[in-house]
């Protein structure tokens, strides 16, 4: 399932609009890595969201579009980690 399909069922991000939006400027992170909003999830992969005040991190329990819309829990949240005010995750230079 595409990433930003997949923020939006999981309701990490309220909308699929948004959710490719913080893909497109770097505020999503798969595996460590910024990703494109096509990019493939599956279970077990890393995702750190970066919202302006803090930044959530989880881990795909499944990526599949029917077991989550029948209720099964696609994330176990490893980390929710609030921002300073001058802290910019992830922004280099």
């Amino acid at each position: 399932m595409r990433i930003d399909k997949f923020l939006k069922l999981s309701r990490l991000v309220k909308r699929r609009a948004l959710a490719r939006e913080m893909a497109e400027v770097g505020a999503v992170r798969l595996n460590g890595a910024a990703v494109k909003p096509s990019a493939e999830v599956k279970p077990s992969d890393l995702i750190e969201i970066a919202f302006p005040s803090r930044v959530v991190s989880a881990e795909v329990i499944s990526s599949d579009e029917r077991e989550i819309k029948r209720g099964k829990t696609p994330v176990r949240i490893t980390g929710d980690r609030r921002l300073d005010r001058d802290e910019h995750p992830w922004q280099t230079g």
